[in-house]
């Protein structure tokens, strides 16, 4: 499994971005799939994650404001980012968890939110 995020860039407090992960492998449409990110100095932390069946889970800054989406026949995941705040400015990663629970990262994409 290879996972490539885009999407990340500068963007304005109260902008939007929309982050994609492309996904290369088999079973994406059996993964977990998440975003997670990291801030300077700050330990990596769950956004968002979207199963197989479709169920959703957010971390508390990111409900009502970010959206976790997946097109399995593109074998891609997204995260639409809107009212952005300067506290969002991370390296956003994207996560892709197997059945049998192996966990797989892409290499980060910079999220930088200005004031």
């Amino acid at each position: 499994v290879q996972l490539v995020e885009s999407g990340g860039g500068l963007v304005q407090t109260g902008g939007s971005l929309r982050l994609s992960c492309a996904f290369s492998g088999t079973f994406f449409m059996l993964s977990v799939m998440g975003w997670y990110r990291q801030a300077p100095g700050k330990q990596r932390e769950l956004v968002a994650r979207l199963s197989s069946a479709g169920s959703t889970d957010y971390a508390d800054f990111a409900k009502g404001r970010f959206t976790i989406s997946r097109d399995n026949p593109k074998k891609t995941l997204y995260l639409q980012m809107d009212s952005l705040k300067p506290e969002d400015t991370a390296v956003y990663f994207c996560s892709s968890r197997q059945v049998g629970g192996t966990e797989y990262w892409g290499q980060g994409t910079q999220v930088t939110v200005s004031s």
